[in-house]
This record gives structure tokens, sequence and C-alpha cells, in this order.
């Protein structure tokens, strides 16, 4: 007799329906588990109490689900959408709730940063950019340039937030070190709450200066 395959921890069998839909809410459960990398269709199955070959009638291959587990994760995204307040608190307000749902999902979020396309014209975030840059009056030909470089200034400090290179980099000399001589300890969070807040100051008043220079 076949032994019953053990559903993930956390998980009942037959919780989730196998739909397409259902398949990428449990793909997503074990990528914020357990990584991408450790992601198979023949572990997907499994934790939906499925025959690995039913998993094809849905999806074609792993990199299908990755695709739609993206695309699930970023229709959460629904900031910047208030046309009530200044465009800087629009920015400011999608920056952060980028973040947000980054710090979510780490380990599906650092896995889409490291490919060029994880970002397309139609995902919420950058249609929340090209608003929020028209709304500050930019010049429509200077739009994409300056999303683009928005998208690169905020990914890289997710990023090395990620991977913990941004909360290292604090500890680097000249940081003072511990009483007896030991390494810095890394920075406690709102530290690093600070310094993507700074990075944001930076960026909303990089923008400003771009909007008054194309002004002329």
């Amino acid at each position: 007799m076949e032994k019953q395959r053990k559903a993930p921890r956390g998980t009942r069998k037959r919780d989730v329906p196998l739909t397409e839909d259902g398949i990428y809410a449990m793909a997503l459960r074990l990528i914020d588990a357990d990584g991408v990398e450790a992601l198979t269709m023949r572990k997907l199955a499994a934790a939906l109490d499925a025959n690995p070959m039913s998993l094809y009638h849905h999806v074609p291959n792993k990199d299908a689900v990755l695709r739609g587990v993206a695309q699930r994760v970023g229709s959460q995204f629904r900031a910047g959408e208030r046309e009530d307040i200044a465009w800087q608190d629009r920015l400011r307000e999608l920056a952060l709730d980028f973040r947000e749902l980054s710090l979510r999902h780490p380990k599906l979020m650092g896995y889409s940063f490291a490919r060029p396309d994880y970002i397309q014209p139609e995902d919420p975030f950058w249609q929340g950019l090209v608003d929020v840059l028209s709304a500050a009056r930019l010049p429509v030909s200077e739009i994409p340039r300056v999303a683009a470089t928005l998208c690169a200034v905020f990914t890289g400090l997710l990023v090395g937030e990620l991977n913990g290179a941004l909360q290292r980099w604090t500890t680097l000399p000249p940081a003072p070190a511990g009483p007896d001589g030991e390494d810095p300890s890394r920075p406690p969070q709102d530290t690093i709450d600070t310094m993507f807040s700074c990075a944001l100051d930076a960026a909303i008043v990089g923008v400003e200066n771009h909007v008054a220079r194309a002004g002329g």
C-alpha cells in the first residue's frame, strides 16, 4: 500500500484546491518556508495531496508556477492610488508599501529582484510610479527613465536589506567597536527603517529637481 504523503507543516490536506490559483497559493507557502530553489513540482504536488502529473493540466512547468506566484503577490500591491495627497506623499506611500510587500515574502522577492524582467509594464508598482510621476508634471518623455531609476534605487536598497548587506555595511569602519573591542553589533530594525526613509527623501528631492529642470 502506498504511504500517505504528508502535507507541509501548517497546512491540512485538501485545504487548497487543485486549481491554477490554488497551485500558486500553495507554491507561495512553500517558497516562503524554504525558498525558490527548494520548490519542485513533486514537492508542490505532495503538498497539494495530488499526483505530480495532475499539476501539468494546470501549469506547464516550474517557471510558469513562479510567474504565477509573482503575479499573485504583485496583485496585492495597491499603494499610490490616492489622488487627494501630494505626489511626494504618494511616492513615499508607494515605496513603503513595496518594501512591506518585499519583507512579507523575502525569499520570493529576493529571487525576483535578480531577474531583469521582474517588473513588467502592467505591474501595479510600475503603473503606480508612472501615475505619480505624471502627477508631478514630469514630461511624458522623461517618465520611463526616471521611473527606471527609482526602481533601481528601491530594489537595490531592498536587495541589500533582504540579503543582510545593508545591515553589515552599517557596522563597517568608522562604526564604533563594542566596549571590549569586538565587532559592532547589527543595527536595530528602526535604524534600517530610518536608512530607507532617508534614501526615499533623497529620491523625492531628486525627482523634484528633475521636474524643476524640465520645466525650465
